[in-house]
């Protein structure tokens, strides 16, 4: 590896996960001169795809089904098709099996899924319907730091429904089919759904598939890094692989460095020019549960028994609400549970990139206590059987992923923590820690751009964007206008 350490710029950025892309791209656009250093010899950070069984099963390391990709303030409106990006809809976003042949799913319209709710249907479509003409409109408010929003008397009403806890908001549902689609969606928040605001991820979720669709990236998550790359570079933005920042000492000159990475990363690498007070709030910030995820190579589509799963982007499998609610709640108090609320996602299906002609991919993850590296396997896998029995006949190789490795895979999620810290109530906007701009660090020359910073987790790159605006304001006195 050669390093471009003899050349001035304006702003570094060290990681190229979304958020680190988001904000070089933002600085480049700029008119600044923009180094992108990432530490693996490719970029992608959580959108990297890999043929991690067989030759020609290629499998997506992290994400997978992006339903924020499309809402993105930011994605909107780059020319990333220009760059050989492409999604495809599943025929349906995601559908919940429940024992007893019961299904429940969330379509690409509200009215489609309110007809699929039954005693519910009515209420769907009007609790649904109403938030579809607000969430649109909210979206730079929902996406970005705690500030004045443009709407307030809309994000009021909205707040209503997301902050209760997403055990409150299921008293909406009165059958089993919908109060375990919520609890699916809720258990995105990758914590119990009896905090504070859990409900924020279901209706984000839920409003995602009606307004742009859970959509696939063809080829894989690795072709969103690619294009938003390739945009980057298009504008003369430099990328430097295989470049594993040990301390901010070590980069070019440059006015301004963004770092896309976590809290403990940002004191390991630049704490001598933190102030004490700074880096003790840092060291306070608080990590979620882990994952753990697992790839296989199959013979066949696996062979869900309702025909809904099986034309499924992806499929939630836990049961009924309450042992979703049960699960969730062991891992976030640090204990082991037997019956995983497990995310499944079939790509394959709709991308015929992904594996070899007749052949498919899956991929699945359940959630763990922070750093516990117990095989869930054998549990992911009867979770599978209990929907689609002869699942494990058509498995032809698998790959597994614990909360170490993927801490080994990529610094920034510590203990398996894919979120960059937990998204409860008291961090979800005080990230990485409480402040009107949180992306500044006590240094006026290094900010933080990762997903430990507002709006959080996810494939949207409004972290970096938000940071980058912030840099070009307080270091170059550019206002860059807020992505509507």
């Amino acid at each position: 590896m050669t390093r471009v350490a003899t050349t001035a710029y304006d702003a570094i950025v060290v990681g190229s996960g979304p958020n680190g892309l988001a904000a070089a791209i933002t600085l480049q656009e700029s008119g600044l001169s923009v180094l992108l250093i990432e530490g693996k010899d490719t970029i992608g950070g959580g959108m990297r795809t890999l043929e991690l069984t067989l030759p020609g099963y290629r499998h997506d390391i992290c994400s997978a089904v992006h339903p924020m990709a499309l809402m993105s303030p930011f994605f909107e409106r780059l020319p990333l098709a220009d760059f050989g990006l492409k999604f495809v809809q599943p025929t349906h976003d995601a559908a919940h099996p429940l024992d007893g042949g019961r299904v429940a799913v969330l379509d690409k319209s509200v009215e489609a899924t309110a007809r699929q709710l039954g005693a519910d249907g009515a209420m769907y479509r009007k609790w649904m319907g109403g938030l579809l003409e607000s969430i649109p409109k909210l979206l730079p408010d929902l996406l970005g730091p705690l500030q004045w929003p443009d709407e307030p008397f809309r994000l009021a009403a909205f707040g209503l429904n997301a902050l209760p806890p997403a055990t409150w908001m299921a008293r909406k549902f009165k059958t089993a089919e919908g109060r375990a689609l919520w609890a699916g969606m809720a258990a995105h928040s990758i914590q119990p759904l009896g905090n504070i605001a859990t409900s924020a991820f279901g209706i984000m979720l839920m409003a995602a598939a009606h307004v742009k669709g859970w959509v696939i990236p063809v080829g894989g998550s690795q072709r969103i890094a690619d294009a938003l790359a390739a945009y980057f570079q298009s504008l003369g933005g430099k990328i430097q692989t295989g470049w594993m920042v040990g301390s901010v000492d070590e980069l070019p000159s440059a006015k301004v460095f963004l770092m896309d990475v976590t809290p403990k990363q940002i004191v390991r690498i630049a704490g001598d020019r933190l102030s004490s007070s700074y880096k003790r709030r840092l060291e306070g910030y608080r990590q979620g549960p882990g994952v753990f995820k697992v790839d296989w190579a199959l013979d066949e589509p696996i062979p869900f028994q309702r025909e809904e799963c099986r034309g499924a982007g992806t499929v939630h499998l836990g049961n009924t609400f309450e042992e979703i609610v049960r699960y969730e709640r062991n891992v976030g108090n640090g204990k082991r549970g037997e019956k995983p609320f497990a995310l499944v996602a079939q790509q394959s299906l709709f991308d015929n990139t992904r594996a070899p002609e007749g052949k498919h991919t899956a991929w699945a993850y359940c959630h763990v206590p922070n750093g516990d590296d117990r095989d869930m396997t054998d549990a992911l896998e009867s979770q599978i059987e209990r929907y689609a029995p002869g699942f494990r006949d058509i498995i032809k190789a698998k790959h597994t992923t614990n909360a170490s490795a993927l801490e080994q895979y990529n610094p920034n999620y510590i203990g398996g923590d894919i979120n960059g810290g937990i998204q409860d109530v008291w961090q979800l906007y005080s990230r990485p820690v409480l402040s009107i701009t949180p992306y500044r660090t006590s240094a006026k020359d290094i900010y933080i751009c990762s997903s430990s910073t507002p709006p959080g987790g996810g494939v949207h790159g409004m972290c970096g964007y938000h940071a980058a605006r912030q840099a070009l304001k307080d270091v170059f006195r550019i206002e860059v206008k807020k992505a509507q």
